[in-house]
C-alpha cells in the first residue's frame, strides 16, 4: 500500500472503529453510555469543580445542545447537577455529584480490564507511537476547524 493508501484505510478504521468501541463501551455498563463516560471523563480533566457546558461541548468536539441533552440525563440519574453560572445566567454550569464518583469508583476494576484488554499486545513503543500520532491527527484537525493556512510541513 503506497502513502495515500494507507492514509485513506486510517480514516475509514478511524470511522469504523468509533463505532465499533462505542458499542462495545456500551456494553459495559447499562446505567451509563460511552459518550455519557466521555462528558463525566471531561469534566473530571477540565480543571473546574464546574466547567460551562460550552466549554464542555468544544473539548469533546460536539454541540452544546447535543451535550445539554446528555447531562440532562445524568442529571436524572444523579450523576451530575447542572446549575446557572453565580455571574452570568446564560452560563450553564455541570458539577460531578458524590453519587457519581462513588459509582465510578465501584466500577474501576471493569474500567482498567476494559483498557487492558482494548489495549492488549500493545507495547511502550506502539502506544507511544500511536498517542504521538494521534496528537498530530488532533492539532491538524483543530488547525483545520478553525480555518488556518496549511503549517509548513515536517
Amino acid at each position: 500500500m503506497d502513502l495515500k493508501e494507507q492514509q485513506a484505510y486510517i480514516l475509514g478504521a478511524f470511522l469504523t472503529l468509533a463505532n465499533r468501541l462505542q458499542v462495545l463501551g456500551d456494553q459495559l455498563d447499562e446505567k451509563i453510555t460511552m459518550k455519557q463516560w466521555l462528558l463525566i471523563a471531561v469534566i473530571l480533566k477540565s480543571g473546574s469543580p464546574a466547567p460551562a457546558l460550552s466549554d464542555l461541548a468544544a473539548m469533546i468536539g460536539s454541540s452544546r445542545q447535543n451535550v445539554k441533552k446528555m447531562a440532562l440525563l445524568l442529571e436524572k440519574q444523579g450523576f451530575v447537577t447542572l446549575s446557572k453560572d453565580e455571574k452570568d445566567a446564560r452560563i450553564l454550569r455541570v458539577r460531578l455529584t458524590e453519587e457519581c464518583m462513588v459509582y465510578f469508583a465501584g466500577r474501576n476494576r471493569e474500567e482498567e480490564q476494559f483498557m487492558d484488554d482494548l489495549f492488549q499486545d500493545f507495547n511502550a513503543e506502539l502506544t507511544s507511537g500511536l498517542f504521538t500520532g494521534l496528537t498530530k491527527l488532533t492539532a491538524n484537525i483543530t488547525r483545520m476547524e478553525a480555518g488556518s493556512p496549511d503549517e509548513e510541513k515536517e
